[in-house]
């Protein structure tokens, strides 16, 4: 299975990666979706992960592949039916995501009714960083996220305009999915999500884990 690398050599494997859709206003707006009371939650399997630095091969003949940039929060131990208060002390770190999604493919499912499985899990849907330790990021909802193609911005947001916020998150997919040691919870994406093709330059940047590039292949 894939693995993950902290900034300090740890090494975790997640054996799963939840991740939230319409977190950010404006992204649901440019998607034309509505608000949702509650997270809005889908998976993606381990063989999904991607080095970031890596060169990123993207399928063809499947229509758009777009990207969004998410801050990565990465669970420490197992967690059940956590409280709010308390999703703090299941966290071990945050890293940088790049949450690929073939755009067509997942509206035509939406259409249909059908699961996103295939637009969301593809190999590798999911570029990820190496992880920064919980305790070197103090305020992880206010992070300014931004993401540059061949030098062009395409998202720029920050952590601080979530709408639900990391330990309603935490807390509320705990209640279905028992977090593991090493597992991930992808926040969600910032507007500005945009077409990825052959040669493009990535450069992905959040504040306090660091700026990223790789290139599409």
């Amino acid at each position: 299975m894939n693995t993950i690398s902290f900034s300090d050599g740890s090494i975790k494997t997640p054996g799963k990666i939840i991740c939230v859709g319409r977190n950010y206003a404006k992204h649901i707006e440019e998607m034309q979706s509505e608000r949702t009371s509650d997270p809005v939650l889908f998976l993606k399997p381990n063989s999904a992960l991607h080095p970031i630095d890596k060169p990123l091969p993207l399928f063809r003949d499947v229509g758009a592949i777009h990207h969004e940039i998410e801050l990565a929060v990465c669970i420490g131990k197992t967690a059940s039916n956590i409280t709010e208060a308390d999703a703090a002390e299941y966290i071990a770190g945050y890293g940088l995501a790049l949450d690929l999604t073939l755009r067509d493919m997942q509206a035509k499912a939406k259409q249909g009714g059908l699961p996103w499985a295939v637009a969301k899990g593809f190999d590798h849907a999911c570029p990820i960083s190496p992880f920064v330790p919980a305790a070197q990021i103090p305020d992880p909802q206010q992070l300014n996220l931004v993401l540059k193609i061949n030098g062009e911005e395409r998202q720029h947001g920050t952590t601080a305009h979530m709408l639900f916020q990391i330990p309603k998150l935490l807390a509320y997919a705990s209640r279905f999915f028992t977090f593991e040691d090493g597992d991930l919870l992808l926040t969600g994406t910032p507007a500005g999500v945009g077409p990825l093709i052959p040669g493009d330059n990535i450069e992905a940047h959040i504040d306090q884990i660091g700026t990223f590039t790789t290139q599409c292949i």
